[in-house]
């Protein structure tokens, strides 16, 4: 949530991507109620299959699949089912990755310049949080791990990652993976 507000206040169109409804949403209510009281946009009960790119490797859209849920299992959680057919594509320019405490397989499935290490963390330089994949930067829990919101705030002040927002344009439309 805090990825999808902060796009939202550079005045980026955001769209926050989510397999199941809002009840499953591992956020806080209220994380949920400001974010739409700023516009945040809830595309649920949908999944990401595919980022597009164009022919300079910038990213122009993504593949989307309709879900739905099955019955609760023993835990309570209910599973996403992929509803076949229901593929569609919707025009993006900016993906942003917030998906939890592990980063998304789908760095290293589509993005092979992009070195991990055995915990599946992003591969960084220490002091500037430059990847492996030129002009790719990274920091908090892609690269750590699972840790506080101190440190990855501390890994954002890391330059070239310190930015303001009249220092840096941002594409218009922003896409948040959860």
């Amino acid at each position: 949530m805090d990825a999808a507000r902060t796009a939202i206040r550079l005045n980026a169109e955001v769209h926050i991507i989510y397999r199941r409804t809002e009840e499953e949403m591992p956020a806080r209510l209220e994380e949920i109620h400001h974010a739409k009281e700023e516009g945040v946009i809830f595309d649920l009960l949908t999944n990401p299959v595919e980022i597009i790119a164009d022919e300079n490797g910038w990213v122009k859209g993504m593949v989307l699949r309709k879900m739905k849920l099955e019955d609760a299992d023993d835990t309570g959680r209910r599973t996403p089912i992929e509803i076949e057919g229901s593929d569609y594509i919707e025009e993006f320019d900016t993906v942003i990755m917030a998906i939890g405490t592990v980063p998304n397989p789908i760095i290293t499935y589509t993005t092979s310049e992009i070195k991990v290490n055995n915990r599946r963390c992003i591969v960084v330089e220490e002091e500037t949080g430059k990847t492996t994949m030129e002009g790719v930067y990274a920091g908090g829990d892609a690269v750590t791990g699972a840790a506080t919101v101190i440190l990855a705030m501390e890994a954002g002040k890391k330059p070239p990652l310190l930015y303001t927002k009249s220092s840096i344009q941002l594409k218009s439309d922003i896409s948040i993976l959860w």
